[in-house]
């Protein structure tokens, strides 16, 4: 029993901890419901998406959002969203619902639809900005007229079971929860009003939910040591290796190759790394006050264009960043006196789309670095970051002991120098 009781503690523990990130440790996605109106059988309710994640928006295809009725509820109609399927509405003999399903399955409606179907912060296919990057896109939003649901805030039912895909799998949510109704300011910002009702439903994400391997690798060079560090062989995971593609393949010059498929299944340049996105991290130049490196991101994956990417490194040295060339920096300090962490993203309409595997399906920027003369070195790999995550998800890095050493002169020098004065005595000796 008490193996049992230890078993399950554990499990919940860990399933915890998989949601956590150490690096944004209050991101999430909140899912806000506002009852604005009350109708004959239900509501007209504004449903608002807050992604408050610092560095993981969500991107093609987009979101989805589901839950169960409490109860009966149909949905007459919707603005700025729709679900994918009706469901059976035959019980209904005049007006047909939107959808009468138990589990509605909802999705963003597409850029450039009738005005009449569009909303406030909708119709973006689904692709939600991350906080961090800009807030303003950080939102989607649309409104749902709901039927047989009740009509005051003690016969309302609160929708259950919550799921969201942004827009693959690792996102958890849990239970709505009744909060104080959401205020509102007229356009002249001189009178408040507020909502009816509102619940919120809080998503967090999980990489180990979303894939069992990682979605990128780093790789390491210097300008002191001729080796290069490659991405540990298989580092995402083989299981793609035999439908993987050479640079070269005729394959790649058929239309339509690179046109993503439903699955979302990826079409990967064959790597020894197998993965799809590669990191590389080039330590350049060393100065007297400065360091110089470069970070170069490429893309191996033929069905895929990266927008709104954001690539986040935590390193010590990342407290003194002097400039960034080619893209926008922001550091993320979520714990307020531990400055080793920044964002790197595109620049807005020049990089911030990083295109699919091939000769433009890859992005570079440089970075310069003052040295903090207590802890600057460049022994033991203290020039390589110590995490990196690209869109969200954590990259894998090459182990320790392979990184690039620093040439041990200083020992070469002692030894010359203790050479040299053995030779000097023996002369005096003679």
């Amino acid at each position: 029993m008490r193996i049992f009781i230890f078993a399950c503690v554990f499990l919940v523990l860990s399933s915890f901890t998989a949601a956590f990130d150490p690096l944004d440790p209050n991101g999430n996605i909140t899912i806000k419901w506002d009852i604005m109106q009350w109708t004959a059988d239900g509501y007209v309710a504004t449903v608002t998406m807050n992604n408050f994640q610092m560095y993981r928006h969500i991107q093609n295809p987009g979101w989805t959002l589901g839950w169960t009725w409490a109860k009966k509820e149909v949905i007459w109609s919707m603005v700025g969203a729709q679900t994918t399927e009706q469901g059976d509405c035959s019980k209904f003999k005049a007006n047909q619902p939107h959808c009468c399903k138990k589990t509605p399955t909802v999705v963003d409606l597409l850029p450039g639809v009738p005005y009449n179907q569009q909303f406030s912060n909708c119709c973006k296919g689904g692709v939600v900005a991350a906080w961090g990057q800009d807030p303003s896109a950080s939102v989607s939003a649309f409104q749902v007229s709901v039927g047989l649901a009740g009509t005051t805030s003690k016969t309302v039912k609160v929708p259950k079971n919550f799921t969201l895909l942004g827009p693959g799998p690792g996102y958890t949510c849990g239970p709505a929860k009744i909060v104080p109704p959401t205020t509102f300011l007229t356009p002249d910002k001189r009178r408040k009003t507020q909502a009816l009702m509102t619940w919120n439903a809080t998503c967090t994400y999980s990489q180990f939910l979303a894939s069992k391997h990682p979605s990128c690798c780093v790789s390491f060079s210097s300008f002191y040591n001729e080796t290069i560090t490659a991405c540990p062989n298989c580092a995402c995971g083989c299981e793609n290796k035999n439908k993987c593609v050479k640079s070269d393949s005729k394959l790649l010059s058929v239309v339509g190759v690179n046109t993503p498929k439903k699955d979302n299944s990826p079409l990967l340049q064959c790597t020894r790394h197998m993965c799809p996105i590669r990191v590389h991290w080039h330590v350049k130049q060393n100065y007297k006050d400065y360091w110089r490196a470069k970070v170069a991101i490429t893309n191996f994956n033929y069905r895929m264009n990266y927008t709104q990417w954001t690539l986040v490194v935590q390193h010590p040295n990342l407290n003194n960043v002097t400039q960034v060339f080619s893209f926008d920096y922001k550091p993320l300090v979520p714990y307020g006196s531990i400055n080793d962490t920044g964002m790197f993203y595109g620049m807005k309409f020049f990089n911030d789309l990083l295109m699919e595997a091939g000769p433009k399906g890859n992005v570079q920027s440089e970075v310069l670095l003052q040295k903090d003369q207590n802890t600057f070195t460049f022994k033991q790999g203290w020039a390589f970051p110590r995490k990196v995550y690209f869109n969200g998800d954590e990259c894998r890095l090459p182990p320790p002991e392979s990184y690039p050493f620093l040439p041990n002169s200083a020992h070469e020098s002692r030894v010359g120098l203790l050479m040299l004065l053995v030779s000097l005595v023996m002369v005096l000796l003679v």
